[in-house]
């Protein structure tokens, strides 16, 4: 049976990779998964300088899900290539390096710097606000997503997947402006911006006031929006939000994801992406499919 993936020329032994932010950059989980098993690791979020991130209290449980407002804290990009990549590279599994970023220039200094470096992927959160167009993140307009994605494309010595954001009106668009910007691949969605109220203090349960949310609750928004990207893109999709068991990435993959990455799940079940990789391999067998790949796009009426 065959379970590896080609994304973008990179080949993975599986599908399933771990979402930005939530696996750190893997020693974090190393005594509870083995990183071997993993298609790929996804770092959290590097930037050319340290982010201290956003004031506390920061996260917040939601039903069925949670909301964060981080704000991308990050040692930077000089500490990263020290401890991060030499950590990770004692592993047979794929890298991809999640980069954020406040300008053009700060993603292009981090592409180039990273093209250097032992790492197999870039994926590029175009979630960040641009502080030089009034705060709008990247990835709210079809123009900037495209601009930002051909700019990095220039520095880039490794395949790039553009992250997308779902506070768009149009997902069909923005996957196709990335495409257009030369992305080798995509992922969605991030998270979705939302808010809560403390009652009883009638105040903001999050400093920042607004966090994304994520879990299981946007789940189904998450598949939609998927579906919509791979019809619009011949590039590959990797698809993510909510993912926390085998059903939830088999229906991505159905929906035209061709790898699924697993987030906010691990917090409170560190062996998920294992068991999802094994639940993907039990529905083949059960399905007496051969292969991983028959299953990317397969949804039908």
């Amino acid at each position: 049976m065959n379970m590896t993936v080609n994304i973008a020329g990179v080949e993975w032994k599986n599908s399933v990779t771990v979402a930005s932010g939530t696996f750190g950059s893997g020693a974090e989980y190393a005594d509870y998964v083995d990183l071997n098993r993993l298609g790929a690791v996804t770092t959290k979020g590097v930037s050319n300088v340290p982010w201290q991130g956003n004031p506390t209290p920061r996260v917040a449980e939601t039903c069925g899900g949670m909301m964060n407002a981080i704000g991308l804290q990050n040692p930077g990009i000089d500490l990263f290539c020290e401890r991060d990549i030499p950590f990770l590279r004692n592993y047979d599994t794929k890298i991809i390096v999640n980069v954020c970023g406040k300008s053009e220039e700060d993603y292009c200094e981090v592409v180039d710097r990273l093209g250097n470096e032992d790492v197999d992927m870039l994926e590029i959160n175009i979630s960040c606000p641009n502080v030089k167009e009034g705060g709008i993140a990247f990835g709210q307009n079809p123009k900037a997503a495209e601009n930002i994605t051909r700019a990095v494309k220039k520095y880039a010595k490794q395949p790039v997947i553009m992250k997308l954001s779902p506070n768009v009106t149009d997902i069909g668009e923005m996957a196709k402006a990335v495409e257009a910007g030369g992305a080798d691949a995509v992922s969605l969605i991030n998270t979705l911006t939302g808010m809560k109220i403390d009652i009883r203090r009638r105040t903001f349960v999050l400093a920042n006031q607004t966090g994304g949310v994520s879990g299981p609750a946007i789940h189904p928004i998450a598949v939609r929006m998927v579906y919509q990207a791979a019809q619009a893109v011949k590039v590959p999709v990797i698809g993510m939000g909510g993912i926390a068991c085998a059903e939830d990435a088999i229906e991505m993959l159905l929906a035209g994801a061709s790898a699924v990455s697993v987030g906010t799940a691990n917090f409170h079940n560190p062996a998920v992406t294992l068991e999802i990789i094994d639940g993907i391999e039990a529905y083949l067998k059960e399905n007496h499919m051969e292969d991983v790949r028959e299953l990317v796009g397969a949804v039908h009426l």
